[in-house]
């Protein structure tokens, strides 16, 4: 028996890194997974890699009402019915705040707020017409702490935080539990760019944030994707039965005491 036997979940942004890796958890707990991404051609192969009966995939922009609108019907068409959502999908913008252009901002504000709040209020229903569910948000350590040149990733992370605890007080009536993960650095494309770059060589990338994680973290490492996956689940399932509106961090220690590199 799996934790998440005969429940149907959508996982955003999960062609790879976390999302991958939480699809793959989840449909190993019995889940049936539907998986969206706007990188098509690695979604459709995560969906092959788990088996039709177990995982589908759906084209989506989270920041998109018409984008969620398909994606939840489609949803309900492969496996009829939703009990669960992992707002997953995100972007890393790095810059200084004085040269940050608006677009730059409004950019990371779509994927990362706007996508779970569209997220959420499109699925919520969903969730209540099964009698209830489980949301679970990303967001990030830098939504409880600040960091260098992160403006809009940490304005965008703070306001996943601050919309996971409004909709979880208005959801619990509705059996419904809302929570938020906070990842600190998590060794995927997103916060290891070098790794989509085929001239780079992979093990001087992890050479030098080995060197810096070292520093940091007292657990003195990255994060792994499948770290996460497991937080994910135990959000989703039974095991979290009494918690919502709680953002939990995962960062190796990070956010135990402040460090000088």
């Amino acid at each position: 028996m799996g934790k998440l036997d005969g429940r149907v979940i959508l996982v955003t942004g999960a062609a790879r890194g976390q999302g991958a890796a939480e699809a793959r958890l989840f449909a190993a707990e019995g889940a049936r997974v539907v998986l969206t991404d706007v990188l098509d051609d690695q979604g459709e192969a995560l969906a092959a890699e788990l088996g039709r009966d177990a995982a589908a995939y759906v084209h989506l922009d989270v920041g998109t009402e018409d984008g969620w609108t398909a994606a939840v019907a489609a949803a309900k068409d492969a496996f009829g019915r939703i009990d669960g959502l992992v707002n997953n999908a995100g972007v890393l913008r790095v810059n200084e705040l004085v040269d940050t252009p608006l677009a730059e901002f409004e950019a990371v504000v779509r994927v990362n707020q706007v996508g779970a709040f569209l997220g959420m209020r499109a699925v919520a229903p969903e969730l209540m017409a099964a009698g209830g569910g489980t949301i679970v948000n990303t967001a990030s350590y830098v939504a409880l702490s600040g960091m260098t040149f992160l403006t809009a990733y940490a304005a965008t992370k703070a306001a996943v935080v601050g919309m996971t605890r409004v909709a979880a007080m208005e959801l619990a009536g509705r059996n419904i539990r809302v929570n938020a993960m906070c990842p600190g650095a998590v060794d995927t494309a997103m916060t290891n760019p070098a790794l989509l770059d085929p001239d780079t060589d992979p093990a001087e990338v992890a050479e030098a944030a080995d060197g810096l994680y070292r520093k940091v973290v007292p657990l003195a490492r990255i994060g792994r994707p499948e770290e996460v996956a497991r937080l994910a689940l135990f959000l989703s399932c039974e095991d979290s039965s009494y918690i919502t509106g709680q953002p939990f961090v995962i960062d190796g220690g990070w956010l135990a005491g402040v460090s000088v590199l």
